[in-house]
């Protein structure tokens, strides 16, 4: 049997397929971490991995038999993918199948910031509706919409956005031909001229920070900012003096700079909703993410092209 270490768990469905194909060598339940690699160093051929535990230089450096990394999930800037490319290993995500999950949690969080959702919901518990009705909100629908980001979330996002009339544009390093959306080249000026801002940007350093002090403030005071990208595409700081300022209305958030233990400032804040990183989350999609990392490693044992390569 080939063997593979894993960096995280996978749902059990994979586990069970994966530890019947393969001799998998878990690198988060070994007592000591450094005796596993070294004693398994000339035998691992493949890493499985999560986007957010990555692959390092370093720990691929400690494996010379090392072929392939396989990604659970988008996003690979946890991974050295200029170690791997230097040193002829393959790297694999999963994109397409949690596109969709994804841009419905984009418009979800939307909505739960703008209709005050939590807020409701909590209004109804706590027995204050027998007192009296909630205050008004924010309308979705019709309003000025700017998606940062128009990769295949961006575009999904955008055709959501089109069913509740909103007006849309978006910044991205290049303009996309194919789709009927307004082109902004500036952010600052994307945000200026929108109500609501959904950032879907890929992680890496080219994005580091990007929503920063002066897209907040051009967002404004009845502005809401949705990330569903990565954490390290806000710069945190700025955001969090922005929501207790007031200098936007609101924030939806799925992904932080230091997940799980993120600031606690924002567990104060009435104006923000948090989700824990979850907007794939779902049975269908992990499922289907999970199927896309085992074809990917027995698309390179048995010879064949890579299902989605990214190195």
């Amino acid at each position: 049997m080939t063997d593979i270490l894993m960096i995280g768990p996978y749902p059990a469905w994979d586990m069970e397929d994966l530890e019947a194909k393969y001799r998998t060598h878990k690198l988060w339940e070994a007592t000591d971490k450094d005796a596993l690699l070294t004693g398994k160093a000339d035998a691992i051929r493949a890493i499985a991995t999560r986007g957010e535990l990555g692959a390092s230089a370093a720990l691929m450096a400690r494996l010379p038999k090392l072929e392939i990394v396989c990604c659970y999930g988008v996003g690979t800037d946890a991974i050295d993918l200029g170690h791997a490319r230097a040193n002829g290993i393959r790297v694999t995500n999963t994109p397409d199948v949690l596109t969709e999950d994804v841009a419905d949690i984009g418009i979800g969080l939307l909505l739960a910031v703008a209709r005050n959702i939590p807020q409701a919901d909590a209004y109804v518990r706590n027995g204050s509706w027998t007192k009296g009705n909630m205050q008004l909100v924010t309308r979705v629908c019709g309003k000025k919409l700017g998606i940062v980001g128009m990769g295949r979330v961006g575009a999904a996002v955008a055709k959501r956005a089109a069913a509740f009339d909103c007006a849309i544009s978006y910044y991205d390093i290049n303009r996309r031909g194919d789709l009927p959306y307004a082109y902004v080249g500036d952010l600052v000026d994307l945000a200026r001229d929108s109500e609501f801002l959904i950032v879907t940007l890929a992680g890496g350093e080219s994005t580091k920070n990007i929503i920063n002090a002066s897209v907040l403030e051009a967002l404004g005071p009845d502005g809401i900012l949705v990330n569903i990208s990565r954490g390290s595409t806000v710069d945190e700081t700025a955001l969090l003096a922005a929501l207790e300022s007031k200098t936007i209305k609101g924030a939806g958030l799925d992904v932080f700079w230091n997940e799980p233990a993120i600031d606690e400032r924002f567990l104060k804040l009435g104006n923000v909703v948090l989700q824990p990183h979850h907007a794939s989350g779902t049975v269908e999609t992990r499922k289907a993410m999970g199927k896309l990392v085992r074809d990917n490693l027995d698309a390179h044992f048995s010879g064949q092209a890579l299902l989605t390569p990214v190195v």
